[in-house]
C-alpha cells in the first residue's frame, strides 16, 4: 500500500559549540558526509534520526542514543521534524565506549543528562552554564549509564556484496515486497544457499532478520511523519497490524501507538512549554522559545513561589498523565 509522505517544514536552526551541538531539522534534511576528531553521541529528542556510516545505518528514535567514534565518516538524515542533540566525548571517556558505531537504549537518567548538556546555556548568553567540573561529572554519569545499558542494536548493516546490494535496493524501494529469498535470488541470478550464506557471513543475521530491521526502520520513518499503525503496517509489508505491533514491540521496546504518542507529546512540550508543579499538585506552564528555552523570568517566578520547575523531567510526567 503506497503511503504519501508529508511535505517537510522549511527552515533549519543550528547551534554548535566546542563540546556539542543542537539542530532543529525539518523532515528530510541531510548533512554532508563528515568525520570528527572526537567521537560523539547523538540523540533525537523528537523525530527519528538515521546515522549512516560505511558499516550501515543506525536508527535513532527517541529511546536510543547513537555513538559514532572519532574519525568515522558519517552523515545524518532526519525523518519527521527532528530535534538533534550532540555531545562530544573526550578521549578519556571515549575509550570506555565501543570503538565501532553503536546504539544504546536510553535510560531516563541518560536522556536527562544529555538534554541538560545540550541546553540553551550553551548558546544563549543570558543563561548560566555548567562549570567545567560540573560538565565533566555529567559526562561521566552519561557514559556510566551507557555502560550499564549495553548495546541495543537498532542497525541496518550495509551489504558489500553486489548480490546483497541488489536485494537491498529492491526492498528499500518497496519494503512491502514479500518475495521469498528464493524468489529474490531468481531475480538477481543467485541461489538461495549462496544468498543465505552471504547474509550470515557479511551481515551477521538471516535474510528475514535483516528484512525485519529494514521494515522497522521504514516504520519509524512513517510513524514520525504522522501515519497511523494500520497504514504503517501494510506499507511496510506486514499481513496485519497485530503482527506489525508484535515485531515493533520486540525491537523497539514499546508499541507503535505508545511510541508515536510519547514522541508527539514530547515534541509538543519541547515546542510549547515547560511545566512546574507545587507540592499539592498545582500545575503551571512556562512558554518556550523557538529552540526550547524556557522564559527565565517565569521560571524564576515559579521557583520564588515554591514550585519545582521540572525543566528536565516534566515531559515524562506530562506524557504519563
Amino acid at each position: 500500500m503506497p503511503v504519501r509522505r508529508h511535505p517537510p517544514q522549511t527552515g533549519v536552526i543550528s547551534h554548535m559549540w566546542p563540546s556539542g551541538g543542537r539542530h532543529l531539522w525539518p523532515s528530510g534534511e541531510t548533512s554532508a558526509v563528515q568525520s570528527h576528531a572526537r567521537g560523539h553521541l547523538v540523540y533525537a529528542a523528537s523525530g527519528v534520526l538515521a546515522v549512516h556510516t560505511e558499516r550501515g545505518t543506525s536508527i535513532v528514535p527517541a529511546n536510543r542514543i547513537a555513538w559514532t567514534p572519532a574519525k568515522f565518516a558519517h552523515y545524518h538524515r532526519a525523518h519527521g521534524d527532528t530535534d538533534i542533540r550532540i555531545v562530544f566525548l573526550p578521549p578519556s571517556l571515549a575509550r570506555l565506549v565501543p570503538d565501532h558505531p553503536a546504539v544504546f537504549l536510553t535510560s531516563d537518567l541518560a536522556r536527562e543528562v544529555l538534554l541538560a548538556l545540550t541546553g540553551p546555556h550553551n548558546y544563549d548568553d543570558t543563561s548560566s552554564g555548567y562549570s567545567r567540573a560540573s560538565r565533566a561529572r555529567l559526562l561521566r554519569v552519561l557514559v556510566d549509564e551507557l555502560d550499564e545499558a549495553h548495546e541495543q542494536p537498532l542497525q541496518l548493516p550495509e551489504p558489500q556484496d553486489d548480490r546483497l546490494q541488489a536485494i537491498a535496493r529492491i526492498l528499500r524501494d518497496n519494503p512491502a515486497d514479500n518475495s521469498s529469498l528464493a524468489e529474490l535470488g531468481k531475480m538477481i541470478g543467485a541461489s538461495t544457499r549462496t544468498l543465505s550464506r552471504l547474509f550470515h557471513s557479511e551481515l551477521g543475521m538471516t535474510f528475514y532478520q535483516w528484512r525485519t530491521q529494514l521494515r522497522i526502520y521504514h516504520a519509524l520513518v512513517l510513524l514520525a511523519d504522522g501515519h497511523d499503525t494500520t497504514q504503517t503496517a501494510y506499507a511496510c509489508g506486514w499481513a496485519n497490524p497485530s503482527s506489525f505491533i508484535t515485531a515493533f514491540t520486540h525491537i523497539i521496546g514499546t508499541t507503535p501507538g505508545r511510541y508515536q504518542t510519547a514522541s508527539s507529546t514530547f515534541s509538543g512540550f519541547l515546542r510549547g512549554r515547560v511545566v512546574g508543579a507545587t507540592g499539592d499538585g498545582d500545575i503551571a506552564a512556562v512558554p518556550l522559545g523557538p529552540l526550547g528555552e524556557p522564559d527565565e523570568v517565569l521560571v524564576q517566578l515559579l521557583c520564588d513561589r515554591g514550585r519545582a520547575v521540572l525543566d528536565l523531567g516534566w515531559h515524562d510526567r506530562a506524557s504519563a498523565g
